[in-house]
């Protein structure tokens, strides 16, 4: 039970970093559009999934909060500032999103809230996962770091750096669903994304290289960690080539990729460790009973008819957006 909910949970923590990531990608290049008519078109690319595409961070936190009640009641204190700012962005998102299409002298604020709704929730998600990295401070059981623990310099850099991911995966994902000019200027922001991405990753490595991380130890450890980042390489030289060749297909699926390698690199450095090196999967998995209560009904039911829904909607919805009157 303990190994199915932690592969459960990180599941869903992927699914929503590529499903959300493009879709919170697109909402930052979003302030970036120059007329009415790009903006319609980069939303109209969203508009069927995105409700759908946030769903996977409530089922993350859901799980987290079952299946592993003591991190959640543990990481929770330590977070309430970047997790409340996160939810007001993506609510924020959602309102923008609906009354943007209604106003007319007021489009430009729901504009500039849709904007920064993506870049709050997604600095926010970026920054959470740089203080993990680094480490909080706990005593017996509970966070005791302070309001602002979690914001560091090492944080601040992961946070940004996950805005700049989250908008190549976004321009991706409006190259291979667009037709004309927001093609185009999407396409030509792809190579100074990716480069901005790469120069973030070096500077994010050299980082816990100088603060002598924990975490980097395991890279020592267990050498075929390295594997991820070789694959995450190989996917970034074939997006380069796709995007040299003008291929609409595979720069979003090789974006996805290396956000992929990533996150299995993060993941399995971790391992054994929910919150590193402070507790185990083991310690922090809740009584069997609940567990196999849990399994019941969200393991056998929910998850997937989650998964059998997001499959559906996006075979429904494939291939490049069609102009329409309205989102819907």
């Amino acid at each position: 039970m303990v190994m199915f909910w932690i592969a459960l949970l990180a599941i869903s923590i992927l699914i929503y970093l590529l499903l959300d990531g493009f879709d919170l990608g697109v909402g930052m290049l979003f302030g970036l559009a120059g007329s009415e008519a790009k903006r319609e078109a980069m939303l109209r690319t969203v508009a069927p999934v995105w409700d759908g595409n946030e769903t996977w961070l409530v089922v993350t936190g859901v799980i987290m909060w079952g299946a592993f009640p003591l991190v959640y009641s543990m990481l929770l204190p330590a977070f309430y500032i970047p997790v409340l700012v996160m939810l007001l962005g993506l609510i924020l998102r959602g309102v923008a999103f609906e009354f943007r299409s209604k106003a007319a002298r007021t489009r430009w604020i729901w504009d500039v809230s849709f904007t920064a709704g993506s870049f709050a929730a997604s600095f926010m998600q970026g920054a959470m996962v740089g203080a993990l990295v680094e480490g909080l401070q706990f005593s017996n059981g509970e966070y005791v770091g302070g309001t602002f623990g979690w914001l560091t310099s090492f944080s601040v850099l992961c946070g940004t750096g996950l805005c700049f991911g989250y908008a190549l995966l976004g321009a991706c994902w409006l190259v291979r669903k667009c037709h004309g000019p927001v093609r185009y200027d999407t396409r030509r922001q792809i190579p100074l994304l990716a480069i901005t991405v790469l120069v973030f990753l070096v500077i994010v490595f050299a980082h816990a290289l100088t603060e002598h991380l924990p975490i980097l130890r395991r890279w020592m450890e267990r050498p075929y960690l390295f594997l991820f980042p070789l694959v995450g390489t190989g996917a970034a030289a074939v997006l380069a080539t796709s995007i040299l060749r003008h291929d609409d297909y595979w720069p979003f699926y090789m974006v996805a990729l290396i956000f992929t390698a990533a996150f299995a690199t993060l993941a399995l450095s971790f391992w054994p460790y929910m919150i590193p090196f402070v507790v185990r999967i083991d310690e922090a998995a809740a009584p069997h009973s609940s567990l196999a209560f849990l399994f019941c009904g969200a393991g056998l039911f929910i998850f997937p008819l989650m998964l059998l829904y997001v499959a559906v909607g996006y075979r429904v919805f494939r291939g490049k957006s069609a102009s329409a009157a309205d989102h819907y």
